[in-house]
C-alpha cells in the first residue's frame, strides 16, 4: 500500500487532536478534506489512525466515461504511472515491479485500465485497477486512467517499456521547464508529415512515442485527452503530441535508463488487421495535422513528391 503524503498526515494528526478535545464538527470537516484528497482516515482501537487511499469501487466493468475525475483535486502523489491493459498482464507487471524497486521516496501511484475482465486485485494493492467494458477503445481507456491521476507528473506507459534505474528523477528535472509539454525516451521526427522517424537523440522532436510519454498533469487540462476515435493504438501518440505543441509547447527526448521488450498488441495482432488499423488512424491524424508546419521541426518542405503513411514498427 503506497505511502500517505505528510500534508495528509498532518492533517489526520489534527483531526485525532479535534476528536481529542470533542469538537467532532472539525474532526469531520478535516476527514472530508483528506477524502477530497483521495484517502479515507481509518481509527484504530487504540485511539490511533491510518490513511487509506480509496480505489474506485466497482460490481461490474464501467463505462469509460463513468470513471471519475480526480483532476480538479490538488495533486497528493509525485507521480502517477499509467497502463492500458488489452492482455499480457505480465507485461504490466513486470513494469509495475520495476518501478517500485526504483521510485526511492517518492509518492507514486500505479493505474491500469483494464479491459480484460480478469481479477481487480492481480497486481496488488497499491495499484488502482479500473475494470472497463470489453470493447472499451484504447484511448477512451487511456483517458479513464488518466482522469484518476493524482501526481503531480504523469507518465502514460506501455507494458513493453521495463524501467532499469531511476525513471522518475530525469522526467522530474526535465518537466521544471515550463515550455517542455511531454517528454520521453522514445521520440520521431518528420520531414513531409507522412514519414516518420527515430529522433537521432537526446533533444527536440516532432512526437513522443507512446511507450512512455512523461507530462504535467496540468497538460491534459491544457492540451486535452487522447482522441477517442482511436479504437487502436497506433499514431494515437503523434497526434496527442502535435495537440501538446498546439498548445504552445514542445516535445523533447529525454534519455532514460528503461528495457524495451517486444511490443506484445503490435505482433500479436493480425498482419491485415493491424495495417488496416494504422492506416485509418493515421489518415485521422492526418485530416487534422497535414497543413501545420509551423509544428514540425523541419519546417515546411520546399518542394513534395507524395509521400506514404507512418511506417512506424
Amino acid at each position: 500500500m503506497p505511502e500517505a503524503p505528510e500534508e495528509l498526515v498532518r492533517l489526520g494528526e489534527q483531526r485525532a487532536q479535534a476528536r481529542a478535545a470533542k469538537d467532532f464538527g472539525q474532526a469531520d470537516a478535516i476527514r472530508d478534506r483528506i477524502a477530497s484528497a483521495g484517502w479515507t482516515v481509518v481509527d484504530e482501537p487504540d485511539g490511533t489512525f491510518r490513511l487509506e487511499p480509496v480505489a474506485v469501487e466497482q460490481e461490474r466493468p464501467l463505462a469509460p466515461a463513468d470513471v471519475p475525475s480526480v483532476l480538479e483535486e490538488p495533486a497528493t502523489m509525485d507521480v502517477s504511472v499509467h497502463w492500458v491493459c488489452e492482455g499480457w498482464p505480465e507485461d504490466v507487471g513486470r513494469a509495475i515491479a520495476a518501478f517500485r524497486a526504483h521510485a526511492g521516496e517518492r509518492r507514486a501511484q500505479y493505474v491500469v485500465a483494464d479491459v480484460t475482465g480478469a481479477s481487480l486485485d492481480r497486481w496488488g494493492d497499491d495499484v488502482e485497477v479500473l475494470g472497463l467494458e470489453p470493447g472499451t477503445g484504447w484511448a477512451s481507456a487511456r483517458n479513464a486512467g488518466l482522469r484518476r491521476s493524482r501526481g503531480r507528473i504523469v507518465l502514460a506507459m506501455d507494458g513493453s517499456v521495463e524501467p532499469t534505474g531511476d525513471v522518475f528523477g530525469p522526467l522530474e528535472g526535465a518537466l521544471t521547464d515550463p515550455k517542455l509539454g511531454v517528454c520521453g525516451p522514445f521520440g520521431i521526427v518528420t520531414t513531409d508529415l507522412r514519414q516518420f522517424d527515430e529522433a537521432p537523440g537526446a533533444g527536440p522532436c516532432d512526437a513522443i512515442e507512446g511507450y512512455l510519454m512523461a507530462f504535467r498533469r496540468e497538460m491534459l487540462a491544457e492540451a486535452g485527452f487522447f482522441d477517442e476515435k482511436f479504437k487502436w493504438y497506433r499514431t494515437a501518440d503523434i497526434e496527442w503530441s502535435f495537440r501538446v505543441k498546439d498548445a504552445g509547447y514542445r516535445c523533447e527526448v529525454v534519455e532514460l535508463p528503461v528495457e524495451q521488450h517486444e511490443h506484445r498488441m503490435w505482433f500479436g495482432t493480425p498482419p491485415r488487421e493491424r495495417a488496416t488499423w494504422s492506416k485509418r488512424n493515421f489518415y485521422r491524424f492526418l485530416d487534422r495535422w497535414r497543413d501545420r508546419w509551423d509544428l514540425v521541426l523541419s519546417g515546411k518542405p520546399i518542394e513534395r513528391t507524395g509521400g506514404h503513411d507512418d511506417e512506424r514498427s
